[in-house]
């Protein structure tokens, strides 16, 4: 509408009839723009139409080859294909292979060619056909991110408990990889360490009656009043939404008011929320990562604390972004709350190498990149 009135554009969404009477009348309408869980619903009759372009917005959705969501952009006739993302890569190079065997399954052949070969060649076949701008490229008026990281230690209370289970962790561990291997082990080692982050973010997240405090909460909670004092507005960023229940319940105890948005709140209710805090109505929105991280429009924040981290450094850059993007007017600080010489220690320095691997990936211009070793 803004920039290209005379192209006629259709949502197919609505009801499944609804959505194959939008479908079997495209050839009215120069666009059809829909999500992908219902282009999962409606591939057979998306896949009998040929369309001169395809789109594929938050190429990340299909990063990993064996979902169906993948599987089913790949059945789509196009002439010409796009995919738009913002984290070509968040964990590993297979999805980079996954992302263009969509787009231009011919540069890497299958998935057994493109892990044969060496990174170099991946980046050097990649370059021509990838476009990259930063931000700070296109969006000269956007103010400045600033990102800082914020360290505690552990509380005595806590630490006791931190350092109880991390030994009562490694010798189920060592018992279990000797019975059963890594890969059969994987899950119970993974639940172990959710647990080890857990107790960083709060004791009380699973431990029963536990009645002390943590060290994190106790610095998040000095931080909401420093920036309310300063009149800064913030979003608040948990994946725990347990932990996202411990802080409504303390800021409503101190009479703070806030907004709340996690998996269970519905579309309709989200955008409503975002567009009233965005009118100022409130200075605090806890959010839940996964759900509230991406698709987000909330520009009236200038604070966004990431109160536990992910694995994945391109999920808190999307949840960073709710906030930093077109609109904004402010200067946007990120605080990112570590618990110290805590398996957090670990995951920041994890984060950094997948950030790494990344910008060597997609970096814009410059010499071809050394070769990789393994480490």
């Amino acid at each position: 509408q803004k920039f290209a009135p005379e192209i006629k554009a259709v949502i197919a969404d609505g009801t499944q009839n609804e959505r194959a009477k939008i479908i079997q009348n495209a050839g009215n309408a120069d666009v059809i723009i829909t999500s992908y869980p219902l282009l999962r619903r409606d591939v057979e009759r998306y896949a009998k139409l040929p369309f001169l372009t395809l789109i594929l917005d938050e190429a990340q959705f299909f990063k990993n080859y064996t979902t169906q969501t993948a599987q089913v952009v790949k059945t789509l006739h196009a002439r010409y294909r796009f995919a738009l993302t913002g984290t070509p890569v968040e964990n590993r190079l297979e999805e980079l292979w996954s992302i263009y065997d969509a787009v231009f399954p011919a540069l890497f052949g299958d998935r057994k060619a493109f892990q044969d070969l060496p990174k170099e060649t991946v980046v050097r076949r990649v370059r021509p056909f990838l476009l990259r701008r930063l931000k700070s490229d296109v969006l000269k008026e956007l103010p400045e991110k600033i990102e800082t990281v914020q360290s505690s230690g552990l509380l005595i209370e806590q630490k006791k408990l931190y350092t109880a289970y991390l030994a009562k962790l490694r010798q189920e561990t060592l018992k279990h990889l000797a019975q059963d291997g890594f890969q059969k082990s994987r899950i119970r080692i993974l639940a172990g360490i959710t647990r080890l982050r857990q107790i960083c973010c709060h004791p009380a997240l699973f431990v029963e009656g536990y009645e002390g405090s943590s060290a994190k909460f106790e610095q998040l909670l000095e931080t909401i009043e420093e920036c309310r004092l300063a009149g800064r507005r913030m979003l608040v960023f948990s994946q725990f939404t347990g932990m996202l229940n411990l802080i409504a319940g303390e800021l409503g105890y101190r009479g703070i008011p806030f907004f709340y948005l996690d998996g269970q709140t519905p579309a309709s209710e989200r955008v409503e929320l975002c567009e009233r805090f965005n009118e100022g109505e409130r200075e605090v929105f806890l959010i839940s990562l996964k759900a509230g991280g991406t698709g987000l429009n909330l520009t009236g924040a200038d604070t966004v604390i990431l109160y536990d981290l992910w694995w994945n450094p391109a999920v808190e850059q999307q949840a960073t972004d709710r906030a930093h993007r077109i609109g904004q007017k402010k200067v946007v600080q990120v605080i990112r709350l570590v618990a110290r010489d805590t398996i957090e220690d670990k995951m920041v320095a994890l984060q950094q190498k997948k950030k790494d691997l990344i910008e060597e990936l997609v970096q814009p211009g410059g010499e071809l990149l050394p070769s990789w070793t393994e480490a």
